[in-house]
Order: structure tokens, then C-alpha cells, then sequence
């Protein structure tokens, strides 16, 4: 045989062999090419942390009584489809509200952070284990705060808007101080309390918002109570009969 003619066979064999399920295996056992860091999909953006806001209190119960808006916070704990059903009516009537998370809800749920901040909604800390924060020691309540910043890190990159304390109104002068330590300049409170968490039946939740709510109030209002859902259309739309519009704490505080 030939020089020319065993060259040509030898180069049909590899050219067979490239096609053969064993030069297929080979192939397939190289990584991959990288896709361009273009082509990657981005994080999403840290959410807001807190701001200083001079000339008011360390601890706020509502916001200008000049503003026709209004601010709707709710306490987040409890079922997560009672929660994501607020979130729905809120965004149906064009409302933003702020939601004060607990951390073991968020330790259980913590899909729900980027569903609350994806909304156009705040997001904010309500303690760890929403325990009556101001019977804590000094140390029990810092770890209260900062075990849910903690969490509100790792999910959304910031320690939330806002933190309110558990169990109660009004944060004792403690508890203002372990705040600010955390890296809270204000404790948010609130003037219209819905009392949502007794479940008083949805009229009841209705009256005790409208009965007392106006311009640059902060109305305290519950995740994962029937009545609650029950109730919020009726006081958005009353809202609305009022030219009050529902958005964020912070919002409200600064537009």
C-alpha cells in the first residue's frame, strides 16, 4: 500500500471516530464554554436601609397631618397566602405599604421578602421571635433586633426601613437606644390601631381604621388574620372616598 493511500485511511478512521458515539462522550466531557457575564442574570439591588429624618422624634406615631396620604403597616407573621393576598389588594388599588417582618417568619417563609419589596412595598423589623420587648433584658432585646436585621440582610442586603418593637405601642427609652445601637435612627409607632389581631370581625376592623385615621396617619394592621383581609378593600376604598392615598413610611415622610 501506498505512502498517499494509507494517509487517506487513516484520516477517514479519525474522521469516523470524531462522529462516533466515543468521539460524541468525549466531547461532551469538556466543560462547557462560560456565557458571557453579560448574559448572566444580575442580583436584584439591595433594598433601602434606614434614614435619619431631623427635626422628628426618635420615636414616630404619624406623619404630617398637612398630607393627604396616609401610611398602612402590617405586622408580618402568619400564613403566607393570607399575606400575599394583602400584598394583591393593595397593589389592586394602587397602594404601597410597609411591612414590619418578624424573623422567624422569615426564617420560615423567606420567599416573602422579595415578594414584599417586588410589590413596591417597605420592608422592616418587628424582632426575632416577637417577644414583649420591653420586659427583655437589655442584652435579650438587642439580640431581638439585631437576630432580625440579621435575616433582613441575608435576604434583601440592608437591615430594612424601619424597626418596630414587639408587643407593644410605644418602645421604652431602652429599647429606642438598642435601636439606634442596631442602626435604627427611629422607632416606628403608630396613631390608628385596627385591633385586626383580636379578630373583631371585619366591620369592626373597618370602623376602628376609619373611625379615627386622617392625613399622615400610621395605622397598625396584621398579616395572617382572616378579618383582615376581610376588611381592606372596604378601607382602601374609604380611604380613597377621602382622597387619602396608602404608601410607604417612608413616603409619607418624605414626598
Amino acid at each position: 500500500m501506498t505512502t498517499d493511500r494509507r494517509g487517506a485511511l487513516r484520516a477517514a478512521a479519525l474522521l469516523a471516530l470524531a462522529g462516533s458515539p466515543l468521539g460524541t462522550a468525549c466531547s461532551a466531557g469538556r466543560p462547557a464554554p462560560e456565557a458571557p457575564a453579560s448574559a448572566r442574570p444580575s442580583a436584584p439591588p439591595p433594598a433601602p436601609g434606614p434614614r435619619r429624618f431631623p427635626g422628628l422624634p426618635a420615636q414616630i406615631e404619624h406623619g404630617p397631618r398637612t398630607k393627604r396620604q396616609v401610611a398602612l403597616t402590617f405586622h408580618g407573621q402568619g400564613d403566607p397566602k393570607t399575606a400575599r393576598r394583602l400584598l394583591e389588594q393593595a397593589e389592586q388599588a394602587g397602594a404601597r405599604v410597609t411591612v414590619l417582618a418578624v424573623g422567624s417568619w422569615l426564617d420560615r417563609y423567606p420567599e416573602i421578602a422579595r415578594r414584599i419589596l417586588d410589590g413596591g412595598h417597605e420592608l422592616g423589623n418587628h424582632t426575632l421571635r416577637h417577644l414583649d420587648i420591653n420586659q427583655l433584658s437589655e442584652a435579650e432585646a438587642f439580640a431581638e433586633i439585631t437576630g432580625c436585621a440579621d435575616r433582613l440582610r441575608r435576604l434583601t442586603g440592608s437591615i430594612g426601613t424601619w424597626f418596630r418593637p414587639s408587643r407593644t405601642q410605644q418602645a421604652s427609652p431602652l429599647v429606642q437606644k438598642l435601636a439606634r445601637r442596631a442602626g435604627y435612627p427611629h422607632v416606628l409607632s403608630y396613631d390608628t390601631d385596627s385591633l385586626d389581631f383580636t379578630s373583631p370581625g371585619a366591620q369592626a376592623v373597618v370602623r376602628n381604621v376609619t373611625g379615627s385615621v386622617r392625613g399622615g396617619s400610621v395605622v397598625s394592621l396584621h398579616f395572617g388574620y382572616a378579618d383582615t383581609v376581610a376588611a381592606l378593600p372596604a378601607v382602601l376604598e374609604e380611604l380613597a372616598r377621602r382622597d387619602l392615598s396608602a404608601v410607604t413610611t417612608t413616603e409619607l415622610l418624605t414626598s
